[in-house]
């Protein structure tokens, strides 16, 4: 971990506390990874975590961005064994591209939390709110940095789909898609250049459509009835 950290980026458990406090006893922190790609889904984990943190590695959890990709193995795994309950969802580009990015994430969080049992009574989401969702909610701002079960989905996501995204890389191999994840770098959009897209690319986004030289319309009408 780092030797300095700024305390603004050390997540803590106050939330679930306050929750807790009102009555509420399976609080869930949700987080997602993967909006702002060119290729492969949005993935949302869900995750409760107990009230009671003794373990050690409880002060190592930080917003996944911060960490490298060993730690956020190491660390998803001990929240795998620790957890009361672990929910992740998946939304596949081909349907971002027909309901759009932000439908897309609020699906990915709806489908975590469907997942958990018990079911959460209360859900604590990193910066938004989720539209449609039966159950109290909040949106804390960097809420990943500073909310310790929103941290934790955090790291269990951006695990899931890097681990997705390898897959996807022996599936659809020349662009990188294990590297970079389905980012928009340079050597991403030159091997999109050369290639053109993918079925794991997203037309929705322009860089991907101004490749493919083809219309939303078009791409709507291509994806048939799926």
């Amino acid at each position: 971990m780092p030797k300095q950290v700024d305390d603004r980026y050390v997540p803590v458990t106050a939330e679930e506390s306050a929750c807790r406090a009102q009555g509420y006893s399976q609080v869930a922190g949700v987080d997602e990874v993967g909006r702002g790609c060119l290729a492969g889904p949005v993935v949302a984990s869900a995750v409760i975590m107990p009230s009671q943190l003794s373990h050690s590695w409880h002060s190592e959890v930080r917003d996944s961005k911060l960490l490298t990709p060993r730690q956020r193995e190491i660390l998803s795994q001990r929240i795998h064994d620790s957890a009361i309950s672990i929910g992740t969802g998946v939304v596949e580009p081909y349907l971002i591209d027909r309901i759009g990015m932000t439908s897309a994430v609020h699906l990915a969080m709806k489908l975590a939390l469907q997942q958990l049992k018990p079911l959460p009574d209360f859900v604590l989401v990193d910066y938004l709110t989720i539209q449609g969702l039966n159950l109290p909610q909040k949106g804390v701002r960097e809420g990943d940095s500073r909310v310790f079960s929103i941290a934790c989905a955090s790291i269990v996501a951006k695990v899931f789909r890097d681990n997705l995204m390898r897959d996807l890389d022996g599936r659809y191999p020349g662009y990188g898609l294990a590297r970079h994840k389905g980012y928009g770098t340079a050597g991403h959009l030159e091997c999109l250049r050369k290639k053109g897209p993918s079925p794991v690319h997203r037309r929705l986004f322009l860089p991907v459509r101004n490749i493919a030289q083809i219309s939303l319309e078009e791409h709507f009408k291509s994806l048939g009835g799926q």
